[in-house]
């Protein structure tokens, strides 16, 4: 089967939030992201080289499509010509309220920048966070930037998107944190092992009506204190700090 001009449109209007809606589908791209999303969510076509394929001769996938890296590179969205690309179907994960209830989560609060979010959920996987609440307006995790910077994280941590104030009002019997510029030092203050961790936007932070709902607040401290330094951190660089904390205390 060879790679027509149709196939490589279609494969190139994923990286639009309306045809992914619309489609149910999104990209994935590179040998090791693709093998690891293959065992985790329906394969629509799989376009790889040869080598790709002998390497993984149990792939599951409606289509399959062998070609040279040279003609991967024409329905790639990447600058360097990968060994593999897939489309496949999106995941519609469902909230288990006792596992928020019982665990550690993560709930982001208007993240904008893919590579963030990515990154974030990346963290959350390292970090055993299953668990990460999205507001609805937070970047869209099967936008092809994200779900590159997850390096396959989303195949183990499933991602929400709900009106955020409702769910943390829904969970006020579970802890709920929060960073904030005017927080007390997480390195002195008693954490949980399991609650919600809200992260913030890039650059306004965790909005008003959300903070609203925070009791626990808290913020990572520069050093030495006192020092003329950053403004703030970078949001995912924050939540993989404070991951790190409340895993340290309480595993």
């Amino acid at each position: 089967m060879t790679l027509s001009k149709n196939k490589i449109r279609a494969i190139a209007s994923l990286a639009k939030k309306k045809e992914r809606d619309e489609s149910g589908l999104f990209l994935a791209e590179g040998g090791k992201l693709v093998s690891d999303l293959l065992p985790s969510f329906r394969c629509r076509t799989l376009i790889c080289t040869q080598a790709f394929m002998e390497q993984h001769p149990e792939v599951m996938a409606e289509e399959v499509i062998l070609a040279e890296k040279e003609e991967i590179a024409k329905a790639s969205l990447l600058q360097s010509p990968p060994s593999a690309l897939a489309v496949f179907e999106k995941a519609t994960p469902s909230i288990d309220k006792r596992n928020i209830s019982r665990h550690l989560s993560l709930a982001l609060d208007t993240i904008q920048d893919p590579g963030n979010l990515g990154t974030i959920i990346r963290v959350a996987d390292w970090f055993g966070i299953e668990d990460i609440i999205c507001s609805l307006d937070t970047a869209d995790v099967y936008n092809p930037k994200v779900v590159q910077a997850t390096m396959g994280a989303i195949a183990r941590v499933r991602v929400h998107y709900l009106d955020l104030e409702n769910f943390l009002r829904e969970n006020e019997g579970t802890p709920i944190y929060g960073t904030f510029l005017n927080g007390e030092d997480i390195y002195k203050q008693d954490l949980t092992p399991n609650g919600i961790i809200v992260m913030g936007n890039e650059g306004n932070g965790i909005s008003e009506k959300i903070a609203k709902l925070i009791r626990n607040r808290l913020f990572i401290p520069n050093y030495p204190l006192g020092r003329a330094t950053s403004e703030s951190l970078n949001v995912a660089m924050a939540t993989g700090i404070i991951c790190s904390e409340f895993r340290r205390r309480v595993l």
